[in-house]
């Protein structure tokens, strides 16, 4: 069973969706550490309560971001994951860290990659009058939000949304997508070709993900 290991820096959303998978049977993954850079992050408590290890790599104790970046790789590399998922992890990592977990580290941003990457994406969705918006996972590279689609989920913008209801929107979108990528990666089934991602499976269980979804 390939070990899937969590960055996260808040409340855990997607590690909560990721756990769910794994209880259901629908993630066959060995979910090893989940790993924060804010120690008050209400994640850790959940992994914690589901008996997982959790370690913290506070941001602040190091002046520099290679120095983090560095210290985040030991605790990483301590378990020897096959697969990083990045679940709300709110820092942008050095190039040299990128690369070297490129190929097995994920990411899931809320927009509709390449549209909107960065902060702030639901108002800035509805500031530019979208009538589609969603969430993209992603191969991390050095470029912010810009590495290789694996899958999209979209969702609809109402007349009456605010940031704040489509976000609620978009967040189940991603909690529908994010363990399915990952399982996708731990079974070997995506092979990258430049920035297109070839998934090796089924139509049918592939496609009811990609085309939008309103709701």
């Amino acid at each position: 069973m390939k070990k899937l290991l969590i960055l996260i820096s808040g409340q855990g959303s997607n590690l909560e969706a990721l756990m769910a998978a794994r209880q259901a049977g629908d993630l066959p993954v060995d979910i090893v550490a989940v790993i924060s850079n804010r120690p008050q992050a209400a994640g850790l408590e959940k992994a914690a309560a589901a008996g997982i290890e959790t370690r913290v790599v506070k941001h602040t104790d190091y002046p520099e971001r290679e120095q983090f970046d560095a210290a985040l790789a030991a605790a990483i590399d301590a378990y020897a994951p096959d697969v990083i998922a990045l679940a709300g992890f709110m820092r942008i990592l050095t190039d040299g860290f990128v690369r070297r977990y490129e190929g097995r580290m994920i990411n899931i941003h809320p927009s509709l990659l390449p549209s909107f990457p960065g902060l702030n994406t639901h108002q800035r969705a509805l500031d530019e009058g979208v009538r589609i918006h969603g969430c993209t996972v992603h191969f991390v590279t050095p470029q912010l939000d810009h590495g290789p689609i694996i899958v999209q989920a979209a969702v609809q913008v109402r007349d009456d949304d605010d940031a704040q209801t489509l976000a609620v929107r978009v967040l189940q979108a991603e909690h529908r997508i994010y363990p399915l990528a990952v399982r996708w990666l731990a079974e070997g089934r995506l092979h990258r070709e430049g920035q297109r991602v070839k998934i090796n499976v089924p139509i049918r269980e592939a496609a009811p993900l990609i085309v939008p979804v309103s709701g």
